[in-house]
């Protein structure tokens, strides 16, 4: 068998780092090897791994990058960053793929895509999320480029008969993220900013208290809202990489049912006496449904709404691991 490189793209983001921890310690792929294409950050060095440094938008840095490589999980991409995204997002996967088409090693490329692309709770979805939802971009760059990424993916079925699959992730969480989703303070994690939302004096007793809040959708009922673990995320990619059912498929990958607020801030009480607070907004309820990757990839997800909560709050932070949030990719 001829050697087998996996070339990652964003390898020193949440995912990438955790892909990395995973697929090196699979037997199954013990005997490949890893590329790395890094640009303002570079992973710790490990012996089976190769480091690329440049910029994904530039045609020979992803050329000097792709040579040689079998497989390619695709992950750089930006947030809110207009100046850059449409070389990093757009460009630079053209250059990916255009690179791979040619290349004569090249095998299977696995972009991870979002539920920006369709929308997540910005738009109502009156019936659970399936593969076919049409792409239904929100305001802002960052949820458009995951729109263009999904469409050029599968033009590149059409166009060349490309091996690819997008594996569709809604929020992804690790360590005590989940927790940080629900501050009232400046340390909130994502959106909503809830302080924003109740006020600052409000929202300081409701730090000093640690109450949690409910999110009411835009008719008043609990919020239902989809997330994925990181490790669920990352064991999705691993049933993907070589898998003959993944060829040229979109796979929504997130929790067996999303967060209900309302269940959430039960649990936390009835465990940890955690108060909450309803906190009214003008977003929708969705379900993403996760049966395709169960059929085809015979994946499950292992990270219930009960272990999302626990490691959050369980999680204890070393001091050489702050929390930092990087958005451009």
């Amino acid at each position: 068998m001829a050697e087998r490189v996996v070339l990652v793209t964003g390898a020193t983001g949440k995912v990438g780092q955790a892909f990395l921890q995973r697929f090196l310690a699979d037997t199954a792929w013990r005997n490949a090897k890893v590329r790395a294409l890094c640009h303002n950050r570079v992973i710790d060095d490990d012996e089976r791994i190769q480091i690329v440094r440049g910029s994904i938008s530039d045609r020979s840095v992803v050329a000097r990058a792709v040579e040689g490589v079998t497989h390619v999980l695709h992950m750089a991409t930006c947030k809110e960053t207009p100046d850059d995204v449409m070389d990093v997002a757009i460009k630079g996967m053209f250059w990916l793929l255009e690179e791979c088409r040619l290349s004569p090693t090249f095998e299977q490329l696995i972009l991870i895509g979002g539920d920006a692309g369709i929308g997540h709770f910005v738009y109502p979805h009156p019936v659970p999320v399936v593969e076919t939802q049409e792409h239904s971009a929100y305001e802002g760059c960052y949820a458009l480029s995951k729109v263009l990424e999904e469409v050029m993916l599968k033009q590149y079925y059409v166009q060349y008969d490309f091996n690819g699959c997008c594996l569709r992730a809604p929020w992804i969480m690790e360590k005590d993220d989940f927790k940080y989703t629900l501050s009232f303070g400046e340390d909130v994690f994502g959106e909503p900013r809830w302080r924003d939302l109740v006020g600052a004096q409000k929202a300081g007793a409701y730090v000093a208290e640690g109450t949690v809040p409910v999110m009411l959708d835009a008719d008043g009922e609990s919020m239902l809202r989809n997330f994925v673990h990181v490790d669920d995320l990352t064991s999705a990619v691993m049933s993907a990489l070589d898998h003959p059912a993944a060829r040229q498929q979109l796979f929504n990958i997130c929790m067996d049912e999303p967060v209900d607020y309302r269940i959430m801030a039960d649990y936390l009480y009835e465990t940890r006496g955690l108060p909450s607070v309803d906190v009214p907004t003008a977003f929708h309820r969705t379900w993403l449904d996760n049966s395709k990757a169960k059929f085809l990839l015979d994946w499950r997800p292992e990270v219930d709404l009960d272990d999302l909560i626990d490691n959050a709050w369980d999680y204890e932070r070393k001091a050489d691991d702050p929390r930092k949030i990087w958005y451009p990719g």
